[in-house]
């Protein structure tokens, strides 16, 4: 992997680890010093986090990690929403039996599972289901173009989820409910059905994050 790959990574982790807070303004050196990357590494990161809209150069003040907004949150559900239900429609349509019975399995695994109490364990797990998911959908259209799109999109959700919605004991049987919905959907083969049920979850997701 590459120097300036390698240093993207580091960005990203420690963004949604938290150890690079949305808002914060931070130099090269200091981005250097959190990513262990060396500064020429920086350099060449700082355009692409730019173009990714993961950082701005701010006029006599330096640069600013992406901040939490309305705007933000706005325009990267609506994006989530356009790839999605591509990636939904296609997966109804295509995907092997093998797929249907995974990812059913691993959403199964977290409800029974949760019938004997919702610890912070099985939270965190049910996190991670719900990612796989989504970026399963996605990968299934296997467009490197739109993954990679997907992918960024992604890290802004990701920090809109920790800042506002990150899924809580309450609202796990919920989400998890509701992607059973949409998995229901993509296993009678009917691309517009499971659109409808990705469509109603990603508006659920889209209305807390704006109603916080």
């Amino acid at each position: 992997m590459k120097l300036r790959d390698q240093a993207y990574d580091s960005f990203t982790s420690n963004l949604l680890s938290r150890r690079i807070r949305p808002g914060q303004f931070i130099t090269q050196r200091e981005l250097s010093a959190t990513t262990g990357m060396p500064l020429g590494a920086i350099r060449e990161l700082i355009p692409r986090l730019e173009a990714d809209g993961l950082l701005t150069t701010v006029p006599q003040r330096g640069m600013q990690i992406t901040h939490i907004d309305l705007d933000l949150i706005r325009n990267a559900f609506q994006l989530r929403l356009i790839l999605e239900l591509e990636a939904a429609g296609q997966f109804a349509l295509n995907a092997t039996d093998q797929e249907r019975a995974d990812v059913e399995k691993s959403h199964r695994d977290i409800l029974d599972e949760a019938e004997n109490g919702i610890t912070d364990e099985l939270v965190e797990r049910a996190q991670n289901v719900d990612w796989a998911f989504h970026e399963a959908l996605i990968d299934h259209l296997n467009n490197q173009i739109i993954s990679d799109i997907y992918r960024v999109n992604s890290i802004k959700i990701r920090l809109i989820r920790q800042e506002l919605i990150r899924i809580q004991p309450e609202i796990v049987l919920s989400v998890i409910g509701d992607h059973m919905k949409i998995i229901h959907a993509l296993n009678t083969r009917d691309p517009e059905q499971a659109k409808t049920a990705l469509a109603r979850h990603l508006e659920r997701s889209r209305t807390r994050a704006l109603n916080i």
